[in-house]
């Protein structure tokens, strides 16, 4: 098997590349307004409510319909996926992992179908759509390539005993609900699916109420190569009919969960509640977001700095859990990093994700556009207005990248997730000054220092408290494999999507132990 390499972003500015996305994105217009169906045992459930996903970008436009799930329809899910895995469970490593790799496959060679689904119902410009799609691709083979090694760890890591045959494996858990963001619609999503198919368990996939076509078109795709009916059920549904239905049920094993802090601290709490008939603790594997800050020394590149700075400030608006929404800069420097960052962002250009030089589309829906104006308003009083601050939902929702200086490093905006295309300058006295402003967070996500100075970037590894610290480097854009993704405190559970060890969060081990 060739060894797992993160799959190569699409070079634009090629013209063969633009002209085969245009031709993708043709095609995939051609199929709008749909309805998506949902899917138990691989039957097509048509139901009478049907949700409207629209294109964040122009709201006149519908990207399709998809039914909706209710309890009953759940209720049918749990018992078709707890049938299915039965066999499921039994099915070789190597064949689960063969559908992913066939996924990957198909994926590739419908690169920019994916992409234009992204740009049409998520809002993603060219190169984000492009880097979500290529992550998709990543996390296929790179989970599937760790089910084929961890199907061999037991064998390698148990002492060897005189007249004892010893075995360790790792067996599934049993049939798990999966609650993906919209905000990375299809990497994440296919990554939390893949997690926990390629492991042997069977699932309730409920895709974001903002994204479903997209997860419809995965979906589409796992049937495509084959994988049994009933081991991936499509469930899409208001999330106040069922989504606490699901993770209260009996028959839940775990839940998998990308999503606000509030949202996952609820169903962390739902989830350690024991209900009669249920036979095990309920596994959660959760991922919250994070308020994450760039550090700037004295002693740092200040160009490198504020272009990394735009990049993980400002491109999907912001709408990332590893996005910049603190810069924590030493006051020798802060004046002039502050000015480039300034007109650095002055030149982005906003509008409708689908012209092909658009920089910053919009942000996701209504309600994200309320709260972002909210916070915009907060920070008015916080701090001191600089660049940005402009709204407008007409014909889609857009946000202009908007940047507050002066804020203190205890202000609301400077702790509280926003979650939208803005950000707060702080002048710190001291580096150890500037570590401890970008730890005042209830969050531990990803974070970036800049600096040239070694003794700094000791002590930020020692102190920075985060789980994924970048050095003169943006705080998003982590590599399946290469920076496995997951932080401290509210920003999760402490897992680590992309990482060598996260499959056994999706697995319990098991010991034999036979006399010879």
């Amino acid at each position: 098997m060739i060894p797992y390499f993160p799959e190569a972003l699409t070079n634009f500015s090629k013209p063969e590349n633009e002209a085969a996305f245009t031709a993708a994105f043709e095609r995939v217009s051609s199929q709008l307004g749909q309805t998506c169906p949902l899917i138990v045992g691989g039957r097509e459930i048509y139901t009478d409510q049907r949700q409207e996903s629209r294109n964040p970008s122009n709201l006149e436009q519908i990207v399709g319909f998809v039914a909706q799930a209710d309890k009953t329809i759940i209720d049918e899910a749990f018992q078709v996926a707890s049938k299915t895995f039965t066999t499921w469970s039994q099915v070789r490593p190597e064949e689960r992992a063969g559908y992913l790799f066939k996924a990957a496959a198909v994926i590739r060679r419908r690169k920019h179908e994916f992409s234009s689904w992204l740009l049409l119902e998520a809002g993603k410009t060219r190169a984000e759509a492009d880097a979500d799609t290529a992550e998709c691709i990543d996390f296929l083979e790179y989970y599937g390539r760790q089910m084929l090694q961890l199907s061999e760890r037991g064998k390698q890591t148990l002492i060897s005993y005189p007249g004892e045959d010893n075995q360790l494996e790792y067996i599934p858990l049993g049939v798990g609900v999966v609650i993906p963001p919209w905000n990375f619609p299809l990497a994440i999503m296919a990554g939390m699916t893949a997690a926990a198919i390629v492991s042997g368990n069977t699932v309730l996939l409920k895709p974001a109420s903002q994204t479903p076509v997209i997860a419809y078109r995965f979906y589409e795709v796992l049937k495509e190569v084959g994988l049994p009916d009933g081991v991936v059920n499509f469930v899409p549904g208001d999330a106040d009919v069922i989504g606490d239905y699901m993770v209260d049920h009996v028959r839940t094993r775990f839940v998998t969960f990308t999503g606000s802090r509030d949202v996952g601290v609820r169903i962390y709490e739902r989830a350690s509640k024991v209900h009669a008939g249920q036979i095990w603790l309920k596994r959660v594997i959760a991922e919250m977001g994070g308020k994450d800050a760039i550090i700037v020394d004295e002693q740092a590149d200040l160009d490198l700095a504020a272009q990394n700075i735009i990049n993980s400030a400002f491109m999907f608006s912001g709408q990332k859990c590893s996005a910049c929404s603190r810069v924590i800069a030493h006051e020798a420097i802060y004046q002039d990093l502050l000015d480039r960052v300034v007109e650095k962002t002055r030149a982005l250009t906003i509008g409708d994700a689908v012209n092909a030089n658009t920089q910053v589309g919009p942000v996701i829906d209504q309600k994200a556009y309320e709260k972002i104006k909210h916070y915009i308003e907060i920070g008015k009083q916080e701090g001191r207005l600089v660049c940005g601050g402009e709204t407008w939902d007409k014909p889609g929702y857009f946000v202009s990248p908007t940047i507050f200086a002066d804020v203190p490093a205890d202000a609301r905006i400077s702790k509280e997730e926003i979650f939208g295309p803005v950000v707060a300058f702080t002048k710190v006295k001291t580096f150890s000054d500037a570590i401890a402003a970008a730890n005042n967070t209830e969050f531990g996500l990803t974070g970036s220092v800049f600096t040239t100075n070694r003794e700094h970037v000791e002590e930020a590894r020692r102190t920075f408290h985060v789980g994924n610290l970048y050095f003169n480097r943006k705080s998003t854009g982590a590599l399946v494999g290469v920076h496995p993704f997951g932080g401290f405190n509210m920003s999760g559970t402490d897992s680590k999507a992309g990482g060598p060890d996260y499959l056994l969060l999706f697995t319990q081990p098991k010991l034999s132990s036979e006399v010879l």
